[in-house]
């Protein structure tokens, strides 16, 4: 699965979802993760109001199954969970992506919690529904 971080630092989770120049994004499995890019945003990003800045980053991010933030609007949280995107708060601006990315690791080898395996139903479609309706 893929999972994008907001960061002004590359190296911890520390910057708001609307205001964010740059979001990282890795491939995570029970392997291990990869990075993969550093998306870049440009523009007045802090400009309160203006949803139209989210666009950018909702398109850039549809693939990804949950984005770790320091902070993140109502509506940008909305938007993306409408894509099926999980936003998830860090604990603190000194939370490290790298840690974040050993902890997830561990956690898909083992019992994924009810909303981590939700996430990863994204694309999949829920084979619970499917035989339920059946």
């Amino acid at each position: 699965m893929k999972i994008a971080f907001t960061t002004s630092d590359r190296v911890h989770i520390n910057a708001h979802f609307g205001w964010a120049r740059e979001i990282d994004v890795y491939e995570v499995s029970p392997d291990g993760y990869k990075f993969l890019e550093t998306l870049k945003f440009d523009g007045d990003l802090k400009q309160d109001g203006n949803d139209d800045k989210l666009t950018p980053k909702l398109d850039a991010i549809n693939d990804c199954t949950i984005v770790y933030v320091s902070a993140i609007g109502g509506i940008a949280a909305a938007r993306l969970i409408k894509k099926k995107v999980t936003p998830v708060k860090a604990k603190s601006d000194s939370d490290e992506i790298i840690t974040v990315l050993n902890k997830l690791v561990q956690t898909l080898k083992g019992n994924p919690p009810p909303w981590l395996r939700k996430a990863l139903q994204k694309d999949k479609g829920s084979f619970l529904e499917a035989e339920l309706e059946d």
